[in-house]
């Protein structure tokens, strides 16, 4: 072999090293390579157990009870409301035997004050679960004083336009429109002559010197100060008993007076052994009073006192003088009824009651000076009233019953 040929071999020898040192190194950094991602992976998966463990510690954090309560309490609310509301006036009788037998003579005026209710309602999950009412006086009412006549005599006499009236209450509104929200004219007092221009149901139409204005009929009287009549003239309008039945009917209008007499309604109302407490015959003449200023009829309201307080037997009627329930509520009947101090006063509000929110509808000049409110109007009837003043359907049943067994009492 020549010395060309053996350094060819040898070349080829050491090339042959090379590649294999090449080769092997690949492999090094290949399994190198693949050794280091092994080794990252196994690294990242053992930070997982340790991120899971952060997580379970955050969570173990948080109350879970709490969570619970929050979703599953039971939700408080509380709702107010603000509510307006007149406050009725009392009206006070007192005896004058200085004027005729059954004679009404309003000594001061009575005007009514205004309320403000309000009433806090709380709900649980949107059920009424209490509810609590406060009031305030805004304006307080201004009583009525009325006497009535116990003379010896009675009159029948009717004031005519062109007649001279005298001022009952201390102090008169003249007014320049037959109502009490209209502009005063000016005040004049008790005992002042003025001269009937014209009559407008309840009001007057007047002259004083210069003025001519209105006032409400019944502050003036056409008796002259200390004066009482020589005799005995009857009662006007007295009717007989058949004539006052033939009238009775259950659609007859209760807006209107029965025209019984002071000594009817006394009979009507006396004589019953259901009255054990001698309650309507005691107050009988309240009821012809009512009618000679609030123009209802007498013996509707004597019986619906007799259906409301079994015949004043009632522990409303007894122990609050209050023979109609008024104000009563079903919540709390008793307590929430309305007191008085005696019975006249509880005849004399539920008549204006009735006369105002009730028998005329709303606009209609009705006592004192006042308009109708009709609030709760649906016909002057007993079928009308009781629409909205019971919930018992057979009411007016029940009050029209007791007023065919006084009008028989007659």
């Amino acid at each position: 072999m020549s010395l060309k040929e053996k350094c060819q071999i040898k070349i080829s020898k050491a090339k042959a090293t090379v590649i294999i040192c090449i080769t092997v190194c690949i492999c090094i950094i290949a399994i190198s390579i693949v050794f280091m991602g092994m080794l990252r992976k196994e690294t990242y998966a053992s930070a997982i157990p340790e991120e899971k463990s952060d997580t379970s510690n955050l969570k173990s954090n948080i109350d879970i009870m709490n969570i619970l309560q929050e979703n599953t309490k039971e939700q408080y609310r509380e709702e107010f409301t603000v509510e307006e509301k007149d406050i009725e006036y009392i009206t006070t009788y007192e005896d004058n035997s200085d004027l005729p037998k059954g004679m009404v003579k309003v000594m001061q005026e009575g005007r009514d004050g205004l309320q403000e209710i309000i009433t806090k309602k709380t709900y649980i999950n949107d059920e009424l679960k209490g509810e609590e009412t406060s009031t305030k006086i805004i304006i307080a009412p201004i009583d009525k004083i009325v006497q009535v006549g116990t003379g010896k005599y009675k009159s029948n006499y009717k004031v005519k336009v062109g007649d001279t009236l005298y001022v009952t209450p201390d102090m008169l509104a003249v007014m320049c429109q037959p109502s009490q929200d209209a502009e005063k004219l000016l005040t004049i007092h008790r005992d002042t002559e003025v001269q009937l221009i014209e009559i407008q149901r309840e009001w007057y139409k007047i002259s004083y010197n210069i003025y001519t204005g209105y006032c409400p009929a019944n502050c003036l009287t056409y008796l002259k100060p200390n004066s009482l009549l020589e005799q005995d003239q009857g009662e006007e309008g007295a009717y007989t008993k058949e004539q006052l039945i033939s009238k009775l009917s259950f659609n007859m209008n209760l807006n209107t007076p029965s025209g019984l007499t002071v000594e009817q309604f006394k009979q009507a109302l006396s004589g019953h052994s259901q009255d054990k407490n001698k309650i309507f015959k005691n107050n009988a003449e309240y009821f012809y009073y009512i009618e000679k200023q609030y123009n209802v009829n007498g013996i509707f309201v004597a019986a619906v006192g007799i259906h409301e307080s079994g015949w004043g037997t009632s522990s409303i009627c007894l122990n609050k003088r209050n023979l109609f329930g008024y104000g009563a509520y079903d919540r709390d009947p008793y307590n929430s009824a309305y007191s008085y101090n005696n019975y006249s006063e509880s005849i004399d509000l539920i008549a204006r009651v009735f006369s105002k929110y009730y028998l005329n509808p709303a606009g209609t000049f009705i006592y004192d000076g006042q308009v109708a409110s009709g609030d709760y109007y649906n016909g002057a009837t007993l079928t009308g009233v009781n629409t909205k003043y019971a919930t018992d359907k057979n009411w007016a049943n029940a009050v029209f019953n007791w007023m065919k067994v006084l009008y028989n009492n007659i």
